[in-house]
């Protein structure tokens, strides 16, 4: 089977799995549906891996043409390199294990046919926008992604209990999207009006090798709008606060949202665009530091949640800010390095999260948790393998991966790398907060929750112990040059044709000994941070606090800085109260009683002109004979 066939077969795959559950699956058993639904996401992960070690160059495989005019064509286009197959390996791979896991989690819930539908979906989508041609193809996917992840956030819609509050989440999402979305559409109407194409290849050929020189605005215009488009999808200041809320949806929507497909799709965007943005440096400035400013906000609030998921989302939100900063740096691979890293860990920490949640029957409130390592010892293990890689811990994936944004940050402005340490450092906090709470000391629940606690099935757990070996090893994709003398930055070097990033480190080198003494610091902190952390979560039993008892700055953290009352404040309360305005004196007043008016009107005039038919013959012969009459004095005045 050739490349391109393949290409189509993985694609076509989850579309597959989604018809086929969403057709039939009300009538299949619960095993079937599943089987289906991770099975063709299985396949389509191994069929990745048969492409991973063939992609020399750059395919193109065409499915059909959309528009096509003198001077213009719109293609449905693939696009076969060494980062679409990439970014297919961990969607595919990732969501495989989540397709696994959420067999065992979504076993007893009435819509399971349903639920797998719209997890294939989501993954159809996804692949559509990494693995497309041109700008159109990401979009397409793109919103793709939206309307599953609104269909999936608000899953248990019809919950007695939490049903308006889930639709209202994923409303949020959606509203919050589409602010984003409408500068990615202004970003690709001005590309296509510059360049006259939204081909990947030919726009990097009109502006690197035929040399086209844009106006400075332009390109400014170009990638501004288009990193709008990142911070909706991609959760940045200001368009940030529907992620937290997307925790409404189950918790294996939250593991496939936040780890390694909708959020990430804002990072591609800018990676895939890497050409565009190389030339808008004002953009690069404005992405780090909103990235910065993200990643700051997100860790702080992080502090003092009680929500287990709601830690792990602030958490994502914060990597995602460490990666924009990345991104303005130029230090492309490094960001898809992060990605990679981040999709290993952060899926099993939600995942274990809903291990957590599953033993617990459903409670989400770390303060009433505690002691669940010896309920749940394989959650725990893998659990505390994915907090020591979030948190940097020496020689785990994560610990490699953000070591190499802390360099080029060095290189690019030793400012930059103090806030980023303290952001470093507010990650290790709360992990290891949520850790200590969830998995030590007493237990604080109720007996009941406590006679009900054990560990989950094979196939929740299976997923959870082989994300912990990708958690620990996932380093080795992209070792730096410290670690060994040959065979480092693998990674960079596989990217390389579609990024930049590798030559920054090789231009601006960093001594043996500037970078050993870099991960020395961070080696450092991470283990006090450990210490101090076990020393007021074990040794001295600090409990969280209850939220009556928080002032200050736990205070803030808890209340997530006030951000949702702020935004109800300046958006939404002047909507709603311009919307019943508007109803009230342009639907009520002027739309109501013109249109009542009107045909009020119409019916007064039907009684008039009703009355003239009497039915008497008389009264038509004087109507007649006065008509006749009225012509004649007409023409003889006239006359």
């Amino acid at each position: 089977m050739g490349a391109d066939k393949i290409l189509l077969t993985i694609l076509a795959l989850p579309l597959i799995g989604a018809l086929i559950n969403g057709t039939l699956g009300k009538r299949m058993p619960k095993a079937i549906v599943g089987a289906i639904a991770t099975g063709v996401m299985f396949t389509a992960f191994a069929l990745a891996l048969t492409l991973f070690g063939s992609v020399h160059k750059q395919q193109l495989v065409h499915l059909f043409s959309m528009i096509s005019l003198d001077g213009f064509q719109l293609n449905a286009r693939l696009q076969l390199d060494s980062l679409s197959i990439w970014m297919t390996l961990i969607v595919t791979g990732v969501g495989s294990l989540i397709h696994l896991f959420s067999m065992g989690y979504m076993s007893h819930d009435k819509g399971y046919y349903k639920f797998f539908t719209y997890l294939n979906l989501f993954i159809f989508a996804m692949l559509i926008l990494v693995l497309g041609s041109n700008y159109f193809m990401l979009f397409f996917g793109w919103e793709g992604v939206g309307i599953c992840s609104y269909l999936l956030i608000g899953f248990h819609y019809s919950d007695a209990q939490k049903g308006i509050a889930n639709s209202v989440a994923a409303r949020k999402a959606f509203i919050m999207n589409r602010i984003g979305d409408l500068g990615l559409l202004i970003g690709l109407f001005l590309i296509l009006s510059q360049f006259g194409t939204l081909e990947y290849s030919e726009l990097a050929d009109k502006l690197l090798i035929d040399k086209i020189e844009p106006t400075t605005w332009m390109m400014f215009g170009i990638t501004v709008c288009l990193f709008i488009g990142a911070t909706g999808k991609s959760a940045q200041i200001p368009l940030f606060t529907w992620l937290p809320d997307a925790m409404a949806g189950p918790t294996p929507v939250s593991a496939l949202i936040h780890a390694a497909t909708m959020v990430t799709a804002g990072i591609f965007l800018v990676v895939r665009s890497n050409f565009l943005f190389e030339l808008a440096p004002t953009t690069q400035n404005i992405m780090l530091y909103v990235g910065l400013a993200t990643s700051l906000v997100a860790a702080f609030i992080a502090l003092r949640q009680n929500d287990i998921k709601k830690v792990l989302a602030y958490s994502t939100v914060s990597q995602l800010g460490l990666l924009f900063v990345a991104l303005g740096m130029g230090a492309y691979t490094a960001a898809m390095f992060h990605v990679t890293t981040h999709a290993f860990f952060k899926a099993l920490l939600f995942l274990g999260s809903g291990s957590v949640i599953h033993a617990m029957s459903d409670e989400q409130d770390i303060r009433v948790m505690g002691g669940l390592k010896k309920y749940i010892p394989i959650t725990h293990i893998t659990f505390l393998i994915g907090t020591l890689a979030i948190a940097g811990f020496p020689l785990l994936s994560g610990f490699y991966s953000k070591d190499e944004i802390l360099a080029h940050a060095v290189m690019h402005n030793p400012m930059i790398y103090g806030i980023l340490m303290i952001s470093v450092a507010m990650t290790a906090i709360y992990m290891f907060r949520l850790y200590f709470l969830v998995f030590h000391g007493n237990f604080r629940g109720t007996s009941e929750q406590q006679h009900h606690l054990h560990e989950s099935p094979l196939n929740m757990t299976l997923p959870l112990m082989i994300l912990a070996v990708l958690s620990v090893f996932g380093g080795i994709l992209n070792l730096p040059g410290v670690v060994m003398k040959s065979g480092t930055h693998w990674m960079s070097h596989y990217l390389e044709h579609n990024t930049r990033g590798l030559e920054l480190i090789e231009t601006h080198h960093l001594s043996s000994s500037q970078s050993m003494m870099l991960m020395g610091a961070a080696v450092v902190m991470t283990l006090v941070i450990l210490f101090v952390s076990f020393v007021v979560y074990i040794k001295n039993a600090r409990l969280a606090k209850s939220d009556e008892e928080l002032k200050g700055w736990e205070l803030a953290s808890n209340k997530k800085l006030y951000f949702d009352e702020l935004y109800n404040f300046l958006f939404v309360k002047p909507l709603e109260w311009i919307s019943v305005k508007m109803h009230a004196f342009i639907e009520v007043i002027a739309l109501n009683k013109s249109v009542y008016g009107f045909a009020g009107l119409i019916g007064k005039t039907g009684d008039i002109v009703r009355k003239w038919q009497t039915g008497v013959v008389s009264n038509y012969l004087f109507w007649m004979v006065l008509g006749v009459i009225s012509l004649v004095v007409y023409y003889l005045i006239k006359f």
